[in-house]
């Protein structure tokens, strides 16, 4: 695959927001479904848990590969 295809892939899943922004928005989300504001809190951690996880992993993959990419 080309690379401008990947950049533009990528790209399309990118949201430019705040960390602050991201959280207010979820925690909105969150406490209309959860049952209560403990319960709320707890989607709110898990969201995000799973956003950074995910953000983490992608970032040591692109890592690995320009490391590798450039070590010669």
């Amino acid at each position: 695959m080309h690379v401008a295809n990947i950049r533009a892939r990528h790209n399309d899943r990118r949201i430019h927001t705040t960390l602050g922004e991201l959280i207010a928005t979820i925690s909105e989300v969150a406490l209309e479904y959860g049952a209560n504001t403990a319960e709320a809190y707890e989607i709110v951690r898990l969201v995000l848990a799973k956003i950074l996880k995910n953000a983490s992993l992608t970032r040591k993959a692109a890592n690995r590969h320009f490391a590798s990419k450039y070590a010669h």
